[in-house]
């Protein structure tokens, strides 16, 4: 009855969305949006229609959910743009992810322990959780042609390109909160740490590089179709994240990988027809998803932290990000309305889910941690989709004569 359930709604909020796929990027509201909104109406605490298991108390098929999309997700980002872009921005990533992911984390962690009194270490496991920007929702407002129009292409490349390699590598961070919340030694985890991003790397460069040329064969010699061939990195993903999951590396991180060293083998043309399908299914299939995390919100225990949760969404949205990348600006080379809109704009979203649920399924179930990183992560799902476009419109204002200069939009 609820996998019914979940089809009808998605099919329906499908329909939706490729009506107003034109108009989506310039409404205040976002598939995510949809999807949660869609699933919180069919939960238990309002229709009580598609009846699931709190997050508190069932994460396996979230965990699972959300791995399958970060992989599509991060797949999409490394196939978006051409690698001379992506070369050209290796630096203020590098910085964005050596600087700013660990800083958020510790932040994110001081304010869960500050205002919800909890245990050090199970706030380090809080803050290592949410540390990453999604991919899923911030390609809500660097894809599309509104976002084309508005935002310079150095800023939606930056946040795309760091929001793909942070959710992969805010592994060993996780790990390192695990080991700290007395999950596995220090030892082990940094260990651990080694072997699944290193292998990761290599596992997946290896694999994006064969499909690349494979892909290149098929063509050559006419064996490859041309509709088949635009699910191919979709298919990609897929694959490279099984043999990541047998072989215990990184998966997120080896389909990122994978993909660049796709985009950087395959050619031209392949990347711009492939793009296009990768976008579609990235936005479609984050409806299922965020419909089962609707009706799985753990309404009680988001009552039971009362004042201190709502402080807790406020003082993470603010403080998580936003200061850091205005101390950042130098190094980063941005402006003040740059600076502002990356850091408003990096948010929390399925890779918290991802690692969360992580967490979970290493340490046993901490129904704080489940509860006020589930709240922080659905707040931020409406936040950031109701102000994506005003939040376009303010840069658009405040970078005006800029703005006019072709440059930026390259």
């Amino acid at each position: 009855m609820s996998i019914d359930v979940v089809l009808a709604t998605v099919g329906v909020l499908g329909v939706g969305v490729a009506a107003l796929s034109a108009k989506m990027r310039r409404l205040p509201v976002s598939e995510p949006l949809l999807g949660l909104a869609a699933g919180v109406l069919l939960g238990p605490y309002v229709l009580d229609v598609l009846s699931l298991p709190a997050l508190t108390v069932e994460q396996g098929l979230l965990h699972e959910a959300s791995r399958i999309l970060l992989a599509v997700s991060v797949m999409a980002v490394a196939l978006r743009y051409p690698m001379t872009d992506v070369r050209r921005q290796w630096r203020p990533v590098a910085v964005l992810l050596a600087v700013a992911m660990p800083v958020m984390a510790a932040v994110t962690a001081g304010v869960g322990w500050a205002l919800l009194s909890m245990p050090l270490a199970t706030a380090v496991l809080l803050g290592a959780a949410l540390c990453p920007t999604d991919p899923v929702l911030a390609s809500n407002v660097v894809t599309g042609e509104a976002a084309e129009e508005d935002l310079p292409a150095r800023n939606r490349q930056v946040l795309s390109l760091e929001s793909g390699a942070n959710d992969g590598l805010a592994l060993p961070l996780v790990l390192a909160a695990v080991a700290v919340a007395g999950g596995m030694g220090a030892g082990t985890a940094a260990l651990e740490s080694l072997w699944q991003v290193a292998g990761a790397v290599l596992m997946g460069a290896a694999s994006g590089w064969a499909g690349g040329r494979a892909l290149r064969w098929g063509e050559r010699y006419g064996a490859t179709d041309p509709a088949p061939a635009l699910f191919f990195t979709v298919v990609l993903a897929l694959g490279i994240l099984g043999v990541a999951g047998l072989i215990h590396v990184d998966g997120v991180l080896a389909v990122f990988v994978g993909g660049l060293a796709f985009n950087l083998t395959s050619t031209g043309s392949e990347r711009t027809a492939e793009v296009p399908i990768d976008e579609a299914i990235n936005r479609f299939a984050v409806l299922p998803l965020f419909v089962l995390l609707g009706a799985a919100l753990p309404w009680p225990q988001w009552a039971e932290l009362g004042w201190a949760g709502i402080g807790l969404v406020v003082a993470v949205l603010t403080l998580r990000r936003v200061p850091i990348l205005l101390l950042l600006r130098r190094p980063l080379r941005l402006s003040l309305p740059d600076g502002l809109y990356l850091g408003w704009f990096g948010p929390i979203g399925v890779s918290a889910l991802f690692y969360l649920t992580l967490e979970a399924e290493r340490m046993g179930a901490n129904e704080t941690v489940l509860a006020a990183g589930s709240l922080v992560l659905a707040a931020s799902t409406v936040v950031f989709g109701v102000t994506a476009v005003a939040g376009r419109v303010l840069y658009r204002r405040a970078t005006a004569p800029a703005a006019r200069s072709p440059e930026r939009h390259r």
